[in-house]
């Protein structure tokens, strides 16, 4: 037990205020006003800031007050000028009440379960431990009930595992609280079919279209979390080569569950990666959200077939390269085909006959220079 006492003990005060706090030791003690000195957190205040009160106490007055350090309270201590020991100590809390909480958003995944988000008050930092409690409720009837999982996705959110209802809209709002007050949000309505997402695409594979040196096929597989719920998907890819942290991404996939990537690199390692949008779930109208984004899978193209030394066609030449390359397609058709079974397979054996050929023409180039 102290041998002092400070009042008031752990008072509450906002930014910017002034407190004045007495330290009185017991009237038995050895000890006198003119003994005593003040800190807070290990800092001496200065002796103007004092005042004795009596005999036994002392008292200081701190103008302009600034926000406490730490949570859990700044330290004014009492001290004896003997040795420096501590007599009475006292925790002030000095900050801001908190602001009204906004933009929430939340989200299902696979219509299991419910995670909101949400931010913190345009100012952000109370100086003081703030409490946010997630509740929501039925929209037209039930109780209000409280969120009990909170961070499981990052600060300021909170998990509703199970006991959730579909086709009946949600009441959801959070309530912040310190002890200079509370402040509640703004209530958001949202039904939990409007709010589906899923779990990343799986079985991504990534492979060489035969020896096409600029084009790689990506297939994967459909949400199995989702197979039972009538629903719709779209898909969008990101890929990047190796040696680079720039993602371009493919958003024209629509829900197919496979691509092929086309302009790319000879002889390069790319990682691909694939995220869905379930939307429709039960005929809902909502944009749906996407899932996160598969784990990367690599694949290289095949290496460039020229040999060193023999140049591209020039800008110039292109559209001249291309007619040339179109009369020589229609004219392979002719031999292994019929127009009524052209198709991207067929295009693509001719683009590896042609590639073989340039291959060998080169090879024999190269030959006749040794």
């Amino acid at each position: 037990m102290y041998p002092a006492i400070i009042l008031p003990q752990d008072p509450t005060l906002r930014i910017g205020s002034s407190l004045t706090a007495n330290c009185s030791v017991a009237a038995d003690s050895s000890l006198r006003a003119e003994d005593l000195y003040w800190t807070l957190n290990g800092r001496r205040l200065p002796a103007q800031t004092y005042k004795v009160l009596s005999s036994n106490t002392l008292g200081v007055t701190i103008s302009n007050l600034n926000g406490s350090q730490q949570q859990s309270g700044d330290n004014l201590v009492c001290h004896s000028k003997e040795g420096g020991g501590i007599l009475a100590g006292s925790c002030l809390y000095v900050g801001l009440p908190p602001e009204k909480p906004t933009n929430i958003s939340c989200w299902s995944k696979n219509l299991k379960d419910l995670t909101c988000r949400w931010t913190p008050g345009t100012e952000g930092e109370t100086y003081l431990h703030t409490n946010y409690t997630l509740k929501y409720k039925l929209r037209w009837y039930g109780r209000d009930n409280v969120c009990r999982e909170y961070h499981t996705a990052g600060p300021y959110t909170c998990h509703i595992p199970k006991d959730l209802a579909l086709f009946t809209p949600y009441e959801i709002w959070v309530v912040a609280t310190n002890r200079l007050g509370e402040s509640t949000s703004d209530v958001v309505m949202l039904d939990i079919v409007d709010v589906v997402t899923t779990d990343p695409p799986s079985d991504v594979h990534v492979n060489r279209v035969g020896d096409l040196e600029d084009q790689l096929s990506v297939r994967w597989s459909a949400p199995p979390a989702l197979k039972d719920f009538l629903f719709q998907a779209k898909y969008q890819i990101q890929y990047r080569v190796e040696d680079s942290t720039e993602w371009k991404v493919v958003d024209n996939v629509g829900n197919q569950t496979s691509c092929r990537l086309a302009g790319l690199r000879p002889g390069t390692v790319y990682f691909v990666q694939v995220r869905c949008n379930p939307f429709g779930i039960y005929g809902s109208k909502k944009a749906g959200i996407w899932s996160e984004w598969s784990n990367p899978t690599a694949a290289s193209t095949p290496r460039n077939g020229r040999a060193p030394g023999v140049c591209e066609p020039k800008s110039g030449e292109h559209n001249n390269t291309l007619r040339r390359e179109l009369k020589q397609f229609f004219g392979w058709m002719r031999k292994h085909g019929s127009c009524a079974s052209l198709s991207i397979k067929m295009y693509d054996q001719w683009r590896v006959s042609l590639q073989k050929s340039h291959k060998t023409r080169n090879q024999v180039l190269s030959g006749d220079k040794s």
